[in-house]
């Protein structure tokens, strides 16, 4: 995709964001979905499969191109790129960088076009950023696969079409060795999906738990080589990390945006609250914390591109993000005062929205972990 190609999709993006997207925040908010004609308009725009393989109807962008469009997807309410999220990323990655030439055949076209949603069932109740817990099995029954266990927490689970989904193919491995992919239906027998959860933020963006017992898929579900499921895991992890980086920067620019207008107009003492020197101070540290974080995921993401780092990189920019969004939302709503800790102020809103940054698609404790770890192999400290 040439230079003007992409700055007209990301000028269209722009403006479907301010114009048709923030109007509707408080009404996705209240009513905890996406309404239907802006997911058309999703479709339309091809948002789907902006991430996907141009030979199979997606856009086919590279990381520096995603993470552009993600700060645009970040200025507004996180539903709204939850929608079609997994698509791009941590579903949809799984079978265009590791699925046969069926699968993708058979999935990414309806995955880029918005006719199907995919979505990403790794996470368990005891295995979340570390597999070694990971109960979910997949046993060989002639030429068929049975999947038992259950998910937590996976995002888009009542609404998708198709499930990734993580099993211990084999139980003597321990850790990440021994577990495979599978591509499952949800209209296979045996999947449920349960209630959405009721969640601090992000509204409009749904996950659930999702149960497999005595599931049955043929042979050719299976995703790549069998045992080698959870490196591809960390492979579209990684990406959706630095993706999640991209948007926290789109988030605090909203917030700052939000907050210097608040501080220009608003008047404490008949004066604006912007003369006061500790709120400029306030705005300051938002804005100079923004441009880093902002420099050090472009950065990143043209590192990822040229396969220099697609791990350390990543990480770093999903935990200075993540946390700098968190010290952003909250300046926010101290800018805004009282006002500020009101349901109907978008600040609100977005502090409660931000904390789930610093929790999925790995901690900021794991990221550290991968971070000091990935420093110290590339020392030759040897593993422990």
């Amino acid at each position: 995709m040439d230079a003007d190609d992409f700055r007209q999709i990301k000028d269209a993006v722009r403006q479907l964001v301010r114009e048709e997207v923030i109007p509707l925040e408080e009404r996705i908010e209240e009513e905890d979905r996406i309404p239907d004609e802006l997911r058309a308009q999703i479709a339309e725009m091809g948002l789907f499969g902006y991430a996907l393989p141009e030979e199979y109807g997606g856009l086919g962008v590279g990381m520096v191109e995603d993470v552009q469009l993600a700060m645009e997807f970040g200025y507004t309410t996180p539903a709204f790129r939850s929608l079609f999220g997994t698509n791009n990323g941590i579903a949809g990655q799984v079978i265009a960088k590791f699925g046969s030439a069926d699968q993708k055949k058979k999935y990414l076209p309806g995955l880029a076009a918005g006719e199907l949603i995919g979505s990403f069932a790794l996470t368990e109740a005891e295995a979340g950023s570390d597999p070694a817990g990971l109960r979910t099995s997949a046993r060989r029954d002639g030429d068929s696969w049975v999947i038992n266990g259950s998910k937590r927490y996976i995002t888009n689970a009542p609404i998708a079409d198709l499930f990734m989904v993580f099993a211990r193919t084999n139980p003597e491995e321990k850790g990440g060795r021994g577990i495979s992919s599978f591509a499952v239906e949800t209209t296979t027998p045996g999947v449920t999906v349960g209630p959405k959860d009721k969640k601090m933020g992000q509204s409009g963006a749904w996950t659930a738990e999702v149960f497999f017992d005595d599931v049955r898929v043929p042979a050719e579900a299976l995703i790549g080589e069998e045992g080698r499921g959870y490196a591809k895991a960390l492979t579209v992890l990684s990406r959706g990390r630095l993706h999640i980086a991209a948007l926290c920067v789109g988030m605090a620019q909203r917030v700052l945006d939000e907050s210097v207008a608040y501080a220009a107009t608003a008047k404490q003492g008949g004066a604006p609250i912007g003369r006061f020197q500790l709120v400029q101070a306030m705005l300051a540290d938002m804005h100079a914390e923004l441009l880093a974080g902002r420099a050090l995921v472009r950065e990143v993401a043209e590192r990822y591109d040229s396969g220099e780092d697609m791990g350390i990189g990543p990480s770093s920019a999903k935990l200075y993000c993540t946390e700098m969004v968190a010290r952003a939302t909250d300046n926010a709503v101290q800018i805004h005062g009282g006002m500020g800790y009101l349901r109907s102020t978008p600040v609100e809103r977005f502090y409660r929205d931000a904390r789930l940054f610093r929790l999925y698609e790995g901690t900021s404790e794991v990221q550290r972990v991968i971070i000091g770890g990935g420093l110290l192999r590339e020392a030759g400290m040897p593993r422990g």
